[in-house]
């Protein structure tokens, strides 16, 4: 074979595979693959992470499109059907977490934010806050938006088990959110990073080929689980502030341990600054095992001891406090029934009706229906 007949030979191979990728991306747009979330450019004049806002999205999880749901990001940025008004006859009351919240995988009518804003139509707009990986020091910077540019009376904040280390800078898995970080004088402060969505992952985003193999397929979570990608996990620290043997695991969870209960410290003392709210006006949810048996097992791990620091913590400045795990095993004990998401972690319609309902009857939006 001649140089040129290999060279028209190389060029009808590429065209093929164009031509055949070409066709199953015309296929994969009519399936219902995983829109993905464009994340908004987090600048200095812009330093409130959320979506694009105005654009419908659908999620689905596996290569045989489980869980479909499909719903709306709103003009805030926000994964809610309602847009947001920043001034309204009505009181607002403002929902703040991560993934939980934000809940792309199931209605919005099923959800806490949308049972709220059901049951309590008359009384108080219900707006989320919210966006998938965002850790506990994140909320703060959703809770004061919500206050300062939409006038929120009250908020309710959902914390969930890996809220405490993932808002420390060495431990963030999203390069989006505020996170704390140790100053000269060693006290934790926010800290702010610009984010910009790299023009490559923009391009990508719209194809839906590409994002049923990064998404779908979970290829992204396996190019980012390779060893090869992994960075060190940060020294130990000793109890006297010094480093230790960093091959020591009791070392490194004492140090994970004592990081995460110096962000519950500065993140109270950061809420009270950063919001002109009383304690009375805000109330924590805190998630947990769901099931009797996990909490068992899990009595006395890391995530055990960080729940119980928050709460205590939180109960003894004035705070609201709502301990969904009593809840949900007494629903469990009663139905059998289970409150994630197939082949997912997060709450389903059951989970959410069981957060609701602890809201509802809690005497919290008494409260609030009282203050003047």
């Amino acid at each position: 074979m001649t140089s040129r007949e290999r060279f028209f030979a190389a060029i009808a191979v590429l065209l093929s595979i164009l031509a055949s990728l070409t066709g199953v991306e015309i296929v994969m747009r009519f399936l219902p693959v995983h829109t993905g979330f464009r994340v908004s450019p987090v600048t200095v004049q812009a330093p409130v992470a959320h979506l694009r806002p105005n654009e419908p999205y659908t999620f689905s999880t596996g290569w045989n499109f489980k869980n479909v749901n499909r719903g709306r990001i709103n003009n805030a940025g926000f994964v809610n059907d309602q847009d947001y008004r920043r001034q309204d006859s009505k009181p607002l009351l403002a929902v703040v977490g991560d993934s939980f919240i934000e809940a792309r995988m199931i209605p919005y009518r099923e959800t806490l934010q949308g049972r709220l804003a059901e049951a309590l139509e008359n009384d108080f707009r219900v707006y989320s806050f919210a966006a998938g990986g965002a850790p506990m020091s994140q909320y703060l910077i959703w809770a004061r938006h919500a206050v300062q540019d939409y006038g929120a009376r009250a908020l309710i904040v959902n914390i969930v088990l890996n809220d405490f280390d993932e808002s420390y800078v060495a431990y963030r898995t999203s390069p989006v959110y505020w996170v704390y970080a140790a100053d000269a004088d060693g006290q934790l402060r926010l800290r702010f990073f610009e984010y910009r969505q790299s023009t490559p992952r923009s391009i990508l985003s719209r194809s839906a080929l590409a994002r049923y193999l990064m998404i779908n397929l979970k290829l992204e979570h396996f190019i980012q689980t390779l060893p090869l990608r992994h960075t060190p996990p940060p020294a130990p620290v000793s109890a006297a502030g010094g480093q230790t043997g960093a091959g020591n695991p009791e070392d490194a969870e004492g140090r994970r341990m004592r990081i995460s209960l110096a962000v519950i410290d500065a993140f109270f003392r950061d809420l009270e600054a950063m919001l002109e709210l009383p304690p009375d006006r805000i109330l924590f949810l805190m998630d947990g095992f769901h099931y009797p048996e996990a909490a068992a097992r899990n009595a006395g791990t890391y995530v055990d001891r960080m729940r119980k620091a928050f709460l205590a913590k939180a109960a003894g400045l004035g705070y609201g406090t709502i301990d969904l795990d009593p809840q949900f095993f007494a629903r469990y004990r009663e139905t059998g029934e289970t409150f994630e998401v197939p082949d997912d972690w997060h709450w389903n319609a059951t989970g959410h009706q069981i957060a609701a309902d602890a809201v509802l009857s809690s005497g919290f939006l008494e409260r609030l229906r009282r203050a003047p």
